[in-house]
């Protein structure tokens, strides 16, 4: 095939793609707004309802990394935890340093049957964003605008909200509160320097107060800590649009189980203890760049059939009326259909690439990059 026959093909799967995971999500929140009417009904009918939705849309995304890229991902952990997994609840905590590690994070709790209800601390800008933040919404993510003094109250009502949550659900948080980069991690050592906190090499500091309350909220509910540690192998640089090409990743996890049990209860010692894993996790990212591998036993999880089945549903479904609108359309002849559904298409990628484009690192947040606001959480 020559080069452009083939950049041809592969925009076409590219608007395919989009155009059922865009009308789906649409669909799927739409329903979602109608499940309110069960909220004062039954609230925990409503929220298992919503867990299921939610599966429906995040599930396409999982897929497009289990299955149209084929992305291998490797868990390194205790064999004895590892039955554990997907039958407590637990707090995850993931570093910050890839374009794709949210995507990892949903792929590890896929594969022990926790994605439709997994949680995350997200900026409120996330909130807004259709399809994914409408489908947190219904989810009762915690949503903050990273200013303590404001967000506090709200995280925690937020918070205890979920003890009484009737799935097993993984809270996912990336305790640094913004994605790696050298500016930022420059930044972020200068204020572990002026606090006297030992240096990171692979990691910023982390922002330990919404790590503390979220413990403190969930203490009793959740029954463990997942220390979890992402790496690609032969420095491979993973995006978003790289796995919506179909490029293959080679994805290594390392998870720790740690009984919440021993995670101190008072706010500085958590603090404490958080500073003292996030110096454990940079030198396992020493040991991994070195060797490898990490200090565990490589166990691959069994791919499960419904994140490809949920997408082929969907495909079945709303493929044929746009194909066949397209062959009315062509039929028609009217220059300005043609030009109303190209129009249309535009958008659509238009659209599609923004949301992309807030996963990219270099146009991610600038939280972290200030010299006047050095102050961690």
């Amino acid at each position: 095939m020559d080069i452009v026959g083939f950049l041809k093909s592969q925009f076409i799967c590219h608007l395919l793609i989009c155009y059922i995971f865009i009308v789906s999500g649409l669909i799927i929140n739409s329903i979602q707004l109608f499940t309110l009417i069960l909220w004062p009904i039954n609230k925990q009918l409503f929220r298992r309802i919503n867990c299921r939705l939610a599966y429906c849309i995040s599930s396409q995304m999982v897929m497009l990394l289990e299955w149209w890229s084929g992305t291998d991902c490797t868990l390194y952990t205790d064999p004895e935890s590892y039955h554990k997994y997907g039958k407590e609840n637990a707090i995850v905590i993931l570093n910050h340093n890839f374009e794709i590690d949210f995507l990892c994070g949903w792929n590890f709790c896929e594969r022990f049957g926790v994605l439709g209800s997994s949680k995350v601390l997200a900026k409120k800008e996330l909130s807004y964003m259709p399809i994914i933040g409408w489908m947190w919404y219904f989810l009762e993510i915690v949503f903050c605008k990273r200013k303590w003094e404001e967000d506090r109250k709200t995280v925690v009502q937020k918070l205890l909200n979920l003890r009484d949550y009737p799935e097993n659900f993984w809270f996912l948080i990336h305790c640094e509160g913004t994605r790696f980069t050298e500016q930022k991690h420059q930044i972020s050592m200068q204020v572990a320097k002026a606090k006297g906190l030992p240096k990171l090499k692979y990691h910023l500091l982390p922002r330990t107060k919404g790590f503390a309350v979220t413990v403190q909220c969930l203490r009793n509910v959740v029954s463990a800590v997942y220390d979890s540690t992402l790496n690609f192998r032969n420095n491979e640089n993973p995006t978003l649009l790289g796995v919506l090409n179909g490029k293959k990743y080679h994805a290594d996890l390392y998870v720790r189980r740690i009984p919440l049990e021993d995670v101190p209860e008072d706010e500085q010692e958590c603090s404490t203890w958080l500073h003292k894993l996030y110096q454990e996790k940079d030198a396992f990212q020493e040991e991994y760049y070195r060797t490898g591998t990490y200090p565990a036993v490589p166990i691959i999880p069994p791919r499960r059939p419904w994140t490809l089945l949920n997408w082929l549903f969907w495909a079945l479904l709303l493929l044929y009326p746009l194909f066949k609108l397209l062959i009315n359309m062509i039929n028609s002849g009217s220059s300005l259909t043609l030009a109303s559904f190209a129009f249309v298409i535009i958008i659509a990628s238009v659209g599609v690439r923004w949301m992309i484009g807030v996963t990219e690192i270099n146009k991610g947040s600038t939280y972290g990059n200030n010299d006047n606001k050095q102050k961690q959480k």
